[in-house]
């Protein structure tokens, strides 16, 4: 149980206020000014104060405003025998946590202390969970200084407000998502849902189902009626990841919602209507797949009224030591290691490398050699055994490994070698996937299938 202080210069007050507590289960401790209070709280172990209001030497507010001065957080119930509107508002602005009044009856006692402990409760947890929102906002964080940057998110909050859809374009792992959630955040429907939908990671026969939600009965195994992302993004927001992976023929299904803003579940009949801002992302070029018929044209120009090309981490190279000192103290932090960011030689390497695999590549570069090095700043030494073939006597870029024949694996790792061979053969190719997967002898499903496990 909770450990309580008693503060009153009347020592028959004090042992009354601690038999009712020790009744009640609590553990007390006794003393009879406010000075003798500030030694035991010095010694820790404190849950909660009850003071007298009038007591010789320090006041009961004088002793309020030493606990602030002096960083002790423990809560504190006042207590007087002189009732009045301006003792209770004096002693709540002072950060007071309840106020009683004397003669009181050792049950009002308790509940005071317990109603007094339980909002200290719900303050920590409150903080508690400010400080994982933050921390979870941190790790959604934009970082990055370069110009090519900063006009892409010049884009994004012009776009904002308006309810144009958007299509961002780049390759996998340039951080296309984190854009879409900055749009919704900058945006009137930033206090609404943000749904997102990975078109390439759903089976064919989910996505109509994810997407429209279905009736009770549409088609085996739908036993009860459920909402589809549509529905669930209602007055906010809906990502709609790698959509180039969209079946033909719920495109037209999909441009209807755009245009009409109703929709019909999988079993149903009756229109739904929906207030969606629209956010689309692919790492191919739309334009291309539509002109090769593999996308709706129509769809295309409605997807494209605000497109957005996020340029590769090679054509950002500025970006990278404050994306890897970013990434490096995060996750020391979350591993409990203090790790205080990069040597400027670690930082030449890591700039030195062409990073096929974008900003997600660097990030898990930098969480592998923060978890393996045991210095407070990584050196190149902590990247020298990554699978991409970093090392201290020269990195691996399009101006040398690009040109080999061959793949030199630095890892007897089974599907750490596979991750090398699928980002040599995405470079070979371009970043074409479905190139990549011939090179590979795969299909372009398959290689999507590993890319998003990766």
């Amino acid at each position: 149980m909770a450990r309580i202080l008693c503060v009153d210069d009347d020592a028959a007050q004090v042992m009354l206020m601690e038999d009712a507590l020790q009744r009640a289960g609590y553990d007390t401790v006794g003393v009879r000014n406010a000075e003798a209070a500030l030694n035991v709280l010095g010694r820790g172990g404190i849950d909660l104060i009850v003071s007298d209001y009038k007591m010789p030497g320090l006041t009961g507010l004088e002793f309020l405003e030493r606990l602030d001065a002096e960083g002790v957080d423990a809560p504190l119930i006042m207590v007087t025998g002189h009732a009045s509107v301006e003792h209770a508002v004096a002693a709540t602005k002072a950060g007071a946590v309840e106020y009683l009044t004397k003669p009181f009856q050792p049950a009002e006692l308790v509940l005071a202390v317990e109603q007094a402990l339980e909002v200290v409760r719900l303050r920590r947890e409150n903080e508690s969970l400010r400080e994982e929102v933050d921390a979870l906002r941190g790790s959604r964080e934009i970082v990055g200084r370069s110009a090519a940057l900063a006009r892409v998110l010049e884009t994004v909050e012009r776009a904002a407000p308006t309810r144009a859809t958007v299509l961002l374009q780049g390759e996998s792992g340039t951080g296309k998502e984190l854009l879409a959630r900055r749009l919704h955040e900058l945006s009137d429907r930033c206090d609404g849902p943000f749904v997102s939908v990975n078109c390439a990671a759903l089976p064919e026969s989910l996505i109509e189902s994810t997407l429209f939600g279905h009736e009770k009965g549409a088609f085996t195994g739908a036993v009860k009626r459920m909402k589809g992302a549509f529905e669930r993004a209602h007055g906010g927001t809906l990502l709609l990841d790698e959509i180039s992976e969209m079946r033909l023929d719920l495109q037209g299904k999909f441009l209807r919602v755009l245009q009409e803003r109703e929709f019909e579940r999988v079993g149903g009949t009756q229109a739904i209507e929906v207030d969606v801002r629209v956010v689309a992302t692919t790492n191919r070029d739309l334009r291309a797949e539509a002109d090769a018929g593999r996308f709706r044209e129509d769809l295309y120009y409605r997807l494209s009224v605000m497109p957005v090309q996020v340029p590769p981490l090679r054509e950002r190279r500025a970006d990278i030591a404050p994306l890897a000192e970013s990434f490096a103290r995060r996750i020391g932090a979350e591993i409990g290691r203090r790790v205080e960011g990069l040597t400027p030689e670690a930082v030449e390497l890591l700039e030195s490398y062409h990073w096929p695999g974008n900003v997600r590549e660097l990030q898990h570069a930098v969480e592998r050699a923060v978890i393996l090095s045991k210095e407070a700043k990584l050196t190149p030494r902590a990247f020298e055994s990554r699978r991409f073939g970093l090392a201290a006597g020269g990195a691996a870029g399009p101006g040398t490994e690009g040109r080999a024949q061959g793949v030199i694996l630095r890892t007897l790792d089974l599907a750490e070698a596979e991750q090398v061979l699928i980002e040599r053969a995405l470079h070979e190719a371009g970043h074409n996937r479905t190139r990549a997967a011939e090179l590979l002898g795969i299909s372009p499903r398959t290689l999507r299938a590993k890319l998003n496990q990766s």
